[in-house]
């Protein structure tokens, strides 16, 4: 095989290389990011699919986040595939943590006070074992209203750095070009490539 290692790995290397892999966690965040960066659409569509990305994956609709992502974006005349990308931030490492701080935000909007304090665990085996009538009023309600909260701040904010990072990657981009054409930029400043002017 073409790309098989040398020296086969031990059950050990293989636990760690799954915990820890060997180029660091950053590694899989950094290659997204240029992804997104280097789709061919304007810096709105990026940034406008990147937003509905970033709010479905809050929701506790898992299963159904890159197809709430999508229709969002297509509302928004965002990028669809940036919109799928974006809903990555919810993985196996982060849901417990966005589901434990939707729920929480969840309850203190509500003004619910639980009488004990829930843990992430216990959230997804009230979510696995009970009804779907039995889970409205404790568990979905407060987490659908904390996704609702958390889920916009997070969008704006994923919005206005996904858009400002957009149109400086494609400025850069088209300056470079224009460099080694030999030509000057002299109307890079005045907007960027892949929005029209006013």
């Amino acid at each position: 095989m073409l790309f098989r290692r040398r020296k086969k790995a031990s059950m050990a290397d293989r636990l760690r290389e799954f915990f820890w892999p060997r180029k660091g966690l950053t590694r899989p965040a950094r290659y997204l990011a240029k992804r997104i960066l280097r789709l061919s659409a304007s810096p709105h569509a990026v940034a406008a699919g990147v937003a509905a990305g970033m709010f479905s994956a809050f929701t506790p609709l898992l299963g159904f986040h890159i197809i709430l992502a999508m229709a969002l974006a297509y509302l928004m005349a965002g990028n669809l595939l940036a919109a799928a990308l974006a809903t990555t931030i919810a993985n196996p490492l982060t849901i417990p943590l966005i589901a434990l701080a939707t729920f929480r935000v969840g309850e203190a909007l509500l003004g619910i006070t639980s009488s004990e304090a829930v843990t992430a665990a216990e959230l997804f085996h009230r979510l696995e074992h009970l009804q779907l009538s039995e889970l409205w009023q404790p568990v979905l309600k407060p987490m659908l209203a904390g996704a609702g909260l958390l889920g916009l701040v997070t969008a704006a904010i994923a919005y206005g750095v996904t858009r400002f990072a957009v149109r400086s990657f494609k400025a850069r981009r088209h300056a470079r070009l224009l460099a080694r054409a030999g030509l000057s930029p002299t109307r890079t400043t005045a907007f960027s490539p892949g929005e029209t002017t006013p």
